[in-house]
C-alpha cells in the first residue's frame, strides 16, 4: 500500500513537472491585427502649396520722382482708374556754403554781362543809324550823278551789316537777360527754400478692379524709376500653386482631381490641374537633399462661397489623385511585407501566424487593392516583427 509520504512525493513531481512545461513552453507573440476589407481606395500624390491670386498687377514708378504718402491700407478695394499715388519732380538740391558762393558769383557775372550786351547794342545801333544815314545821303547824290554806282552799292553793304550787326547785339541782350535768370534760379530753387506746388504730377491709375494686396512702401519719400509702389489683384481669382517632385509631376496631366485639405475650412475644397509646368527647379529639402520639383496649377472648382474667406499666400495641402476606385478589395499597407520575389502577408488562423503570398494592384500609403490571395474579413498581422514567423502563436495586442 503507498503510504502518505510517497503520495506526496508523487504529487510534487506531477506540479514540479507542469511547472516546467508551463514556463519552458513558448508564449503567443502580442501582435496587432487588421482586417482585410471593401471600401474605396484612391492612389494620390500629396504635397503642400499655397494659394496666389490669378492675375496680379504690380505697379511702379514710372520716372524717378518724389511720391507722396500712400492713403490706401492692404485689403482697400480700387477701382478701373483710380489715383493710387502721385509722382512730383524730384526736390532741388541743398546749397552748401561753397556752392552757394559760386552761384552768387554766377548771377553777379551774368549781371555784368547783361550790362556788356547792352552797351554793345547801344554801339551797334549808334554805328547802325550812321551808315543809315551815310546810305540816304550817298543815294542823292549819285542820282545827281556827283557819285558812281559803285559807291552807292559800298554804302547800302554797310548800312545793311551795321544793321544786322544791331540786331545780333540785341538777340545778346536776350541772351544775357536769360543767363541771368538760370543763375538766379540756382539761389532761388533750394531745397532749404520753401516751394510752391509743383505744376506737374505723375498720376498712377489702377489698371484694373480689385483690392490692394501688398504696399510696398507707404512713407513719401525719392523713388527711382521702375521702383514697386502698389501691388493690386483680385482675391475672388484665386489660384493654388504646388511644387511636387518631377518624378511625381510626369503622373500627373491637366484635368487631374485634386482634393485641397486642411485649409481652414470644415470640408476639403475640390480642385482640377490647369497646367503642368514644362521646366523645373532644384530645391533642397529639409534633410539638405536636392530635389527636382516642378509647379503645378490648381483652378479651385468647389463653389467660392466655400473659400471665400482664403486669400493670397494661404497655405493648403493638395492631393493630386492619380486613380480611385469605390469598391476595392483591400488589404492594411502595414501587413505587407516582401517574400522572395513579391508580397505576403501574415493571417491569424487558429491563433496561430500563417504567411500566405498575395498579388496586389493599386496601392498608396495607407492601404493596397489586393488581387488575390485574401477575401474579406480575413484577419492580418500589422508591423509584423523579426518574431513573427510562419506558424507562430500569436495574441491580439
Amino acid at each position: 500500500m503507498p503510504t502518505r509520504r510517497s503520495i506526496a512525493l508523487a504529487l510534487f513531481a506531477i506540479v514540479t513537472a507542469a511547472g516546467l512545461f508551463w514556463g519552458f513552453r513558448s508564449q503567443p507573440v502580442a501582435v496587432e491585427i487588421g482586417l482585410v476589407t471593401r471600401a474605396p481606395l484612391a492612389v494620390t500624390v500629396e504635397e503642400e502649396g499655397r494659394t496666389r491670386v490669378r492675375d496680379r498687377f504690380e505697379l511702379s514708378a514710372p520716372v524717378p520722382g518724389f511720391v507722396r504718402r500712400l492713403t490706401l491700407d492692404v485689403g482697400d478695394s480700387v477701382i478701373r482708374g483710380q489715383v493710387l499715388a502721385e509722382l512730383e519732380p524730384l526736390r532741388s538740391t541743398v546749397l552748401d556754403p561753397r556752392a552757394r558762393a559760386e552761384a552768387e558769383a554766377r548771377v553777379a557775372s551774368a549781371e555784368y554781362a547783361l550790362q556788356a550786351a547792352e552797351q554793345h547794342a547801344a554801339a551797334a545801333a549808334a554805328e547802325a543809324s550812321r551808315a543809315q544815314n551815310e546810305f540816304e545821303r550817298r543815294r542823292k547824290l549819285c542820282e545827281s550823278g556827283c557819285i558812281s554806282k559803285e559807291e552807292l552799292d559800298t554804302a547800302e553793304l554797310l548800312a545793311r551789316r551795321t544793321a544786322a550787326e544791331r540786331r545780333s547785339a540785341e538777340f545778346a541782350i536776350e541772351v544775357a537777360r536769360f543767363e541771368l535768370e538760370a543763375a538766379r534760379t540756382t539761389l532761388s530753387y533750394s531745397a532749404a527754400q520753401p516751394v510752391a506746388t509743383p505744376l506737374e504730377r505723375v498720376e498712377i491709375r489702377a489698371p484694373v478692379a480689385g483690392r490692394v494686396l501688398r504696399l510696398a512702401r507707404r512713407s513719401e519719400g525719392v523713388v527711382a524709376a521702375g521702383e514697386t509702389l502698389v501691388e493690386i489683384g483680385d482675391p475672388a481669382a484665386l489660384e493654388v500653386e504646388v511644387d511636387v517632385l518631377s518624378s511625381d509631376a510626369v503622373r500627373i496631366a491637366p484635368g487631374t482631381l485634386v482634393r485641397l485639405a486642411r485649409w481652414g475650412g470644415d470640408a476639403d475644397l475640390v480642385g482640377r490641374v490647369r497646367v503642368v509646368e514644362p521646366a523645373g527647379f532644384t530645391k533642397v529639402s529639409a534633410l539638405g537633399v536636392e530635389e527636382q520639383r516642378v509647379w503645378v496649377i490648381v483652378d479651385i472648382s468647389s463653389p467660392p462661397e466655400q473659400w471665400q474667406r482664403l486669400g493670397d499666400g494661404y497655405r493648403v495641402e493638395a492631393a493630386f489623385v492619380l486613380w480611385q476606385g469605390e469598391d476595392v478589395l483591400q488589404v492594411p499597407a502595414g501587413a505587407l511585407f516582401r517574400h522572395n520575389a513579391g508580397w505576403a502577408v501574415f493571417v491569424v488562423e487558429d491563433d496561430h501566424a500563417v504567411r500566405r503570398p498575395v498579388s496586389l494592384g493599386h496601392r498608396n500609403a495607407q492601404a493596397a487593392e489586393v488581387g488575390g490571395g485574401l477575401t474579406v474579413g480575413e484577419r492580418v498581422v500589422l508591423h509584423p516583427s523579426n518574431r513573427i514567423e510562419d506558424g507562430v502563436r500569436v495574441r491580439e495586442r
